[in-house]
């Protein structure tokens, strides 16, 4: 009888502890609460791509490190060359937003106010209203340092001084006004051709180059070009020689961000700005 009654016993207590067990609440894991208010949304800059005649590199270059820091929501990506260059792959479709031309007639050839000669094909990329004039330089005969030749004006390229003349493509702004400069001269470029005295750059910033390796004699190169590469200017083509050299600036209609592309637009013609411009020798265009 005992013995059946500590069976008894003993199988109450068994039981008694599993019930206690499985009574246990099993406290969920505390989930990991996120702080709404402090989560910072980051976004992608808003970028802005110019097309810019290569003589405004080094001032485009330091606008872009103020303008960046006044609007960190902008990146400006740069398009550097010939304008005639420019105008050809904006013209094949390349993106850009703001353009700039180291002469009228590369701008014409985007205007759909422009026709005939001026814009032969009819194309219409210039978003009208942004159209402006920007910035005016000047022609510059440049030589190498101590400048062996003793070049000192425009008029000795028709003397026996010069035996090589660095000039721009007959298609680079520069090299079109240096033609003008040379007719002028009464010295055509067909006539140094065939003396062997001719030599040709792609962009301004290759005719820079020879002068500043002293390749060359001389350079025809905007004034803007030599203060930059520190070479010496012996003559200033006066308006005689050759048209006002005007940069004009627009908006293009292919733009992906009018709004912004004019701001920087706008941007260009501040004080501050022109401050840089005319750090290397440009002035504001009247």
């Amino acid at each position: 009888m005992k013995k059946l009654f500590s069976f008894i016993l003993c199988i109450c207590l068994l039981f008694t502890v599993f019930a206690c067990g499985s009574s246990k609440k099993v406290e969920p894991v505390a989930e990991a609460k996120v702080d709404e208010t402090t989560a910072e949304v980051k976004s992608e800059p808003i970028e802005l791509i110019v097309f810019a005649a290569a003589s405004m590199t080094e001032t485009m270059n330091q606008i872009k490190d103020i303008y960046e820091s006044k609007n960190p929501n902008i990146k400006i990506t740069y398009n550097f060359d010939s304008s005639g260059t420019l105008l050809k792959q904006i013209v094949a479709g390349a993106d850009c937003d703001l353009f700039i031309s180291a002469a009228q007639k590369q701008m014409n050839n985007l205007d759909s106010t422009k026709t005939g000669d001026d814009n032969p094909d009819g194309n219409d990329f210039v978003l009208q209203g942004t159209r402006i004039n920007l910035l005016e330089n000047k022609v510059a005969l440049a030589v190498p340092d101590g400048n062996p030749k003793d070049i000192k004006t425009f008029s000795d390229l028709a003397t026996d001084k010069l035996s090589l003349l660095a000039i721009g493509n007959s298609d680079v702004p520069v090299g079109a006004y240096t033609l003008e400069i040379l007719k002028y001269l009464n010295k055509p470029v067909e006539e140094l051709e065939k003396e062997g005295k001719i030599t040709y750059g792609s962009n301004v910033k290759e005719v820079t180059t020879q002068v500043k390796e002293g390749t060359v004699d001389a350079g025809i190169i905007y004034a803007t070009d030599a203060a930059s590469a520190k070479l010496q200017v012996v003559d200033l083509a006066t308006k005689d020689m050759c048209r006002q050299v005007i940069y004009p600036a627009a908006v293009l209609k292919i733009t992906k961000n009018e709004t912004e592309a004019k701001k920087l637009l706008d941007y260009l013609k501040t004080d501050e700005a022109m401050n840089v411009f005319e750090s290397v020798g440009f002035t504001k265009a009247s």
